[in-house]
């Protein structure tokens, strides 16, 4: 929508005055007014976004203008249960907080990211297949109460996206996928500069599609899903299956044998360790082929690769590259690029920034104050 200097100035004049906006210092020009730079205005409250993955939890406390004040992150197991849950995320946020000298009541919105299918009306998940206890369980609600300030929450993949997008790898594309590849695999879709949901919250769930109708049972009840053959679990089972059936490894120095995990089979492919790079390799391609049909479906000029698996780098991600290049049509395999998220693990942490930025910024425009808007 065109805008006219007078409708532009009276907005910029109204954003001022509210102190959500403020001049920066004024660059050089070679000739003529040097222009007035306006930036977000840092100082005042704050806002936080949370993380939870399967395995960790991640608590990020920004200002205004998106700064890091703190940061903590935990193990954390997502199958204990949203009660046991919500509460170790309590803790870690205030634990964080008061490591900054900052009180709840400061934080004026909070995003939150997990690993499941989100109903965005109804604050919850609907039938997360990682995430056992959670289904329809008053997520956005609880901890509102808890925190008394808005809650938005969303797909942990699709604040991947939204977290690239705003200040990583992909910054300057409207359309853009991110896959978060860590014990669960999901994709957060970018389409037109917005985030697809989809008609029920559950769009981007790559980890479910079929790549072997043969293969592993995966949690969802299906078998050779994504998920099963290349999630991080799916990993760590390949590289136990080796040891047990007397593969020459460096893994099988690791006792018990159950005790291998995804990164222990990245520490042995950095080490030369060839079933360690062959597993990764295998994985690797059989996500290239599940992303093919996603650039060939959703044609994107980026694809951002995140999660934990997906910081070993290009002894997983050039297996990607190279499926995608096999199987997606020349016209949309040319226009695509592959990396890995700039963000790494902060990807999602930093999209529930700016989903709470959002709902923090828009209460100050209309004049509101954030944390009254809620009846705790």
């Amino acid at each position: 929508m065109a805008l006219s200097r007078a409708a532009v100035t009276s907005i910029v004049n109204d954003l001022l005055e509210t102190e959500i906006v403020r001049e920066a210092e004024s660059r050089s020009v070679n000739s003529g007014r040097p222009p007035i730079i306006l930036e977000i205005n840092p100082s005042g409250d704050y806002v936080a976004g949370v993380d939870m993955g399967a395995t960790h939890l991640s608590i990020v406390v920004a200002n205004y203008a998106a700064n890091f004040i703190q940061e903590k992150e935990i193990p954390f197991d997502i199958a204990l249960g949203p009660k046991t849950c919500l509460n170790q995320a309590n803790e870690l946020l205030r634990e964080t907080l008061a490591e900054a000298s900052i009180s709840i009541e400061q934080v004026n919105a909070i995003g939150v990211g997990v690993p499941g299918p989100i109903a965005s009306d109804a604050g919850m998940v609907v039938a997360p297949p990682i995430m056992p206890g959670w289904d329809r369980y008053p997520i956005r609600n609880t901890l509102e109460k808890m925190w008394g300030c808005p809650i938005s929450l969303n797909n942990d993949a699709e604040l991947g996206a939204l977290g690239e997008w705003a200040y990583g790898a992909g910054r300057g594309f409207r359309n853009l996928a991110y896959i978060k590849v860590g014990t669960g695999i999901g994709a957060g879709l970018l389409l037109d500069g917005q985030i697809y949901h989809g008609a029920t919250g559950s769009a981007g769930e790559i980890g479910h599609l079929t790549i072997d109708e043969n293969g592993p049972m995966c949690t969802c009840g299906n078998r050779g899903c994504l998920e099963a053959l290349t999630g991080g679990h799916a990993i760590a089972r390949q590289a136990q299956e080796a040891v047990h059936n007397g593969k020459r490894t460096i893994l099988s120095e690791i006792a018990p044998v159950e005790r291998i995990s995804a990164q222990d089979v990245a520490d042995a492919a950095r080490q030369g360790d060839l079933i360690s790079q062959q597993i990764l390799s295998r994985a690797g391609s059989h996500l290239g082929i599940a992303i093919a049909g996603l650039v060939n479906i959703f044609n994107p000029n980026m694809v951002v690769v995140g999660g934990g698996v997906a910081q070993i780098g290009d002894l997983f991600l050039e297996p990607v590259r190279q499926a995608v290049q096999r199987r997606s049509l020349p016209a949309a395999a040319h226009a695509v690029r592959i990396t890995t998220a700039l963000l790494g693990r902060r990807s999602s942490s930093m999209g529930a920034v700016v989903q709470a930025l959002t709902i923090a910024l828009h209460q100050l425009a209309e004049g509101k104050e954030v944390r009254k808007t809620l009846v705790v």
